[in-house]
């Protein structure tokens, strides 16, 4: 069969393919013999055998399969992107870190004690400034001076910032307790277990009584305080009264 062509009289392809349906039919109207009785009237009449029909049948599928494939192939084809899928290794943080305890990028943890509501670790995100983490910790407790406290310095991971309170100084090489009447004094406000294990009559179970007491009841006030955690009484409290301060 000859492929259809467009005329240059800028027919389109639906309108080739109904002229050539017209041609075929009209080919084969022809070639249908007809017959005239000698006492009929000039009445045409058309007598199709199998052999026509079959024909026929064969080129009505073949131009109709034609004509779909033809209008179809002039439909724009249309592609999507393929979906992207994120897996869980791209999503979890490297090393496991968020199982192991260790802050999550992004944030930072520092130790706000001293003269505070709540003292104790926070966590911040990161490039926080100090007077953040004194508002988490629940804001200074009472008039504080907070003049030699750099409220807007950035927070670095791991730092303590002491509200209303002075560092404390280490303890001596030695690891004998501060000597009295003068000497450097430990800060019951802010000395770690370490410090304040160097004490006398004051053990590691003892320290960390003090400790938890500071947490639960804020710092201590003066150091008669001290009274009120469990393991120290009278004649210790006379061991220790010069070298602490509250």
């Amino acid at each position: 069969m000859r492929p259809l062509q467009p005329f240059d009289t800028g027919e389109t392809r639906a309108e080739v393919a109904r002229r050539r349906l017209a041609q075929l039919a009209a080919s084969f109207d022809a070639e249908i013999p007809r017959e005239k009785p000698d006492d009929a009237p000039v009445i045409a009449s058309r007598r199709i055998d199998a052999a026509h029909l079959r024909v026929l049948v064969t080129i009505a599928v073949a131009a109709g399969v034609l004509l779909t494939w033809w209008l179809l192939s002039e439909r724009p084809r249309t592609s999507s992107p393929d979906p992207i899928s994120l897996s869980a290794e791209a999503t979890s943080p490297p090393g496991g870190a968020a199982s192991s305890g260790a802050p999550a990028a992004g944030e930072l943890v520092v130790d706000v004690e001293g003269k505070v509501k709540h003292p104790g670790i926070v966590t911040l995100p990161a490039g926080s400034r100090v007077h953040e983490a004194v508002a988490k910790a629940g804001g200074v407790r009472g008039k504080v001076d907070t003049s030699t406290l750099n409220m807007a310095r950035v927070l670095t991971d791991g730092e303590q910032i002491l509200v209303g309170v002075e560092p404390v100084a280490a303890a001596p090489a030695n690891g004998g307790s501060p000597a009295s009447g003068g000497g450097t004094r430990i800060s019951l406000g802010t000395a770690t277990l370490e410090q304040l294990d160097t004490l006398p009559g004051i053990g590691p179970v003892t320290a960390q009584a003090i400790l938890d007491h500071r947490s639960e009841h804020g710092p201590f006030t003066s150091v008669d305080d001290l009274l009120d955690v469990k393991g120290i009484g009278e004649a210790t409290l006379e061991d220790i009264r010069d070298q602490v301060t509250p």
